[in-house]
């Protein structure tokens, strides 16, 4: 989190936590876990306050978990369709932004397919910016919430191997891990084939591998990433089945100790054996659970410091 204007928070990124301001996150997670395993239950933290949701790409879990987490602290959510409004008609992202700001919201939340829009949008909007995801940049609350998932199930982040599959060159998720585990201790290894793995990412420092099995050797995690047909103009592969023959994750290749981590959703068949549906290794519907409790702290830090 980091001042943009005077005395105003926003999250655009995992480069802009701290290490401090990370755990403070997750130590909130779990007070608001306890509410939200009481389903009648709700905090009046952020009663009164309208929390914004703009979401311009398709979403599922990131706007409902953050829909229902601005409902469970007791605030109003306004949620902004693309389709059918004024941006039709010509006005401007920062013209629609403003207009909701002066019916009176207290915060926004943005996903956009182009890459640095809530920076924009934090840069000219006098109250808190959260960002929800922005074209192949970051994805900073899917990576808080995985890595709490994590947390929730060893006790601890620090020493633990997590190894990351799949589209690694659209993957925003994939990038707030990389800003993210240096932060919490935690070793990464990548996985792709070579046309998925941005040049950079070979001179990282983190071990990059183009076999499945082998990146999953002695790991304590994995985290499979979906392939982004959409944002594929050029199919860096032959086919999906290529892909699905060389670097689908198979029931077999899992131990018994390691957790299954995805963010959704899941091309069953392609980046995930459908057989791991029902694994005992899943812990994907557990993020899901994780993502309205880290999307609480993070409304809840935001707003109320």
């Amino acid at each position: 989190m980091r001042p943009t204007q005077s005395k105003k928070l926003d999250l655009l990124g995992i480069r802009d936590l701290s290490s401090a301001q990370i755990h403070e996150l997750y130590a909130l997670a779990d007070r608001f876990m306890e509410v939200l395993q009481q389903p009648t239950r709700k905090a009046a933290a952020l009663a009164g306050s309208t929390i914004a949701l703009l979401f311009f790409e398709s979403s599922t879990r990131t706007k409902l978990s953050f829909e229902l987490a601005a409902k469970r602290l007791g605030a109003d959510v306004l949620s902004f369709s693309a389709s059918g409004s004024s941006l039709d008609k010509g006005e401007s992202l920062l013209d629609t932004a403003r207009n909701i700001l002066a019916m009176g919201v207290d915060a926004f939340v943005v996903r956009h397919k182009g890459v640095g829009t809530a920076h924009f949008l934090a840069r000219h909007l006098p109250v808190p910016v959260i960002n929800a995801g922005d074209g192949t940049h970051e994805h900073p609350t899917q990576a808080l919430l995985d890595t709490y998932t994590l947390l929730r199930k060893f006790g601890r982040l620090e020493g633990l191997t997590l190894t990351i599959i799949g589209d690694l060159f659209h993957s925003r998720v994939a990038l707030s891990h990389l800003h993210l585990a240096p932060k919490v201790g935690l070793r990464l290894r990548l996985c792709a084939p070579p046309t998925l793995v941005p040049p950079l990412w070979y001179r990282l420092g983190w071990p990059v591998y183009h076999e499945v099995q082998a990146a999953l050797e002695g790991a304590d995690a994995l985290l499979v990433l979906r392939m982004q047909r959409e944002r594929q103009a050029f199919p860096p592969l032959a086919s999906w089945q290529e892909y699905s023959r060389f670097y689908q994750v198979r029931a077999e290749y899992l131990c018994e100790n390691q957790v299954l981590l995805h963010p959704g959703p899941i091309n069953w068949g392609v980046e995930l054996d459908p057989r791991l549906q029902t694994a005992a290794q899943s812990r994907i519907l557990d993020q899901v659970t994780h993502g309205v409790a880290i999307r609480m702290a993070v409304l809840y830090a935001l707003l109320r410091g």
